[in-house]
């Protein structure tokens, strides 16, 4: 069973920065993808970016050139750092880790973007 732990949330003002963490423990096997996910009041769960086995990474076009994902060689660790903040990245953002065997998702971090 995989066990994820965000952390790193919190309020900053806009064109602030913030770097979340997500501890990853657990089984996750040879090859697995990384993600950020986000979920604000009302709206669906969306992508903000992902990373696969190889490193490639994907981002949603309202993060491209502002956050930058990333994550440790063991994939024990993955991180996003978020630049140029906008009020509407305020959101609950969920670290997702998708194994050969299922996925996993953490409990969530809050980002509250506000002046």
């Amino acid at each position: 069973q995989v066990h994820l732990v965000e952390s790193g949330g919190g309020s900053v003002q806009p064109g602030g920065s913030l770097k979340l963490s997500c501890a990853v423990s657990g089984r996750i096997g040879g090859a697995n993808t990384g993600g950020w996910y986000r979920q604000a009041p009302g709206k669906q769960r969306e992508l903000v970016a992902s990373i696969d086995t190889n490193g490639s990474t994907n981002y949603a076009d309202n993060g491209k050139g502002r956050f930058t994902i990333s994550r440790d060689k063991a994939r024990r660790f993955m991180y996003l750092q978020m630049n140029s903040l906008k009020e509407e990245d305020t959101a609950l953002y969920y670290c997702h880790v998708q194994t050969p065997w299922g996925a996993a998702w953490g409990q969530g971090t809050q980002v509250t973007v506000s002046s």
